[in-house]
């Protein structure tokens, strides 16, 4: 039989019978039982405020198949573009050949049915009387041209040195002359008509007036009535026999 111990001694040998767990042992300065389990890594510590671990979030990486290393994926392709292909030279040739018809046929129209190759003529009889009533230049007018002669410009201007007449007309055969009737002083008339292309190419006589006659500018001709009171010109690119027919008209 063993003496008795003290009651606040504790027992050297501190196993737990068998089967039984082990008693909490109070630490060293009595606060308590000491924790047996590991400690809660979460749990906060004495005056240091809790930290909360954010994990992150792993990103998936795309599964590789086969044998090999994986292969890097590919960049994203830029967008397709969206404009019409190139076209080819039979299309741009149908393009064209529509578009060609309508302006064709409006052309034809214009033509045909709106007489838009016959120049537009006019009346010469308000300049013609205008020239009468200032009654500065004695004024002469064509008789019995042929049907084809159209006149297509009539205008009397006052002029530095006097004033003109001038009249335009289109030959059957489609040229240009011009009947310039003024009282401007020829030496100055003349230089400007004609410019300095104006050569003197001799004289004829039509229903009994000497004219003369002149090249001009381009491939013009030029006939020339000196009178003391005027001067008149026949003046284009028309044939030798128009402009003779036009000067031997005047009446």
């Amino acid at each position: 039989m063993e003496p008795a111990q003290p009651a606040d001694r504790v027992p050297a040998d501190q196993t737990p019978p068998d089967g039984q767990p082990p008693a909490d042992l109070p630490d060293a300065t009595g606060a308590g039982p000491a924790a047996t389990g590991p400690a809660d890594p979460t749990a906060p510590t004495t005056g240091e405020p809790a930290l909360v671990a954010h994990e992150a979030t792993p990103v998936a990486e795309p599964a590789h198949v086969g044998p090999g290393p994986a292969a890097r994926p590919s960049p994203p392709r830029a967008a397709a573009t969206t404009g019409k292909a190139e076209r080819s030279p039979k299309d741009m040739a149908i393009s064209l050949l529509v578009l060609l018809v309508p302006i064709a046929l409006l052309l034809a129209f214009y033509r045909g049915f709106l007489g838009g190759d016959q120049a537009t003529t006019v009346d010469p009889a308000p300049a013609i009387e205008q020239a009468r009533s200032a009654n500065t230049v004695p004024v002469s007018e064509p008789q019995g041209l042929g049907s084809g002669w159209r006149t297509v410009s009539a205008r009397y201007q006052s002029v530095e040195g006097g004033a003109t007449l001038r009249i335009g007309y289109l030959t059957p055969e489609g040229r240009g002359v011009q009947l310039v009737q003024s009282n401007v002083p020829a030496e100055r008339l003349l230089p400007a008509e004609l410019t300095d292309q104006g050569q003197p190419q001799g004289t004829t006589e039509l229903s009994g007036r000497t004219w003369q006659r002149y090249t001009a500018r381009g491939n013009q001709q030029a006939l020339a009535l000196l009178e003391p009171t005027r001067t008149v010109l026949v003046i284009g690119d028309a044939r030798d026999n128009e402009l003779r027919e036009l000067a031997g008209a005047l009446r």
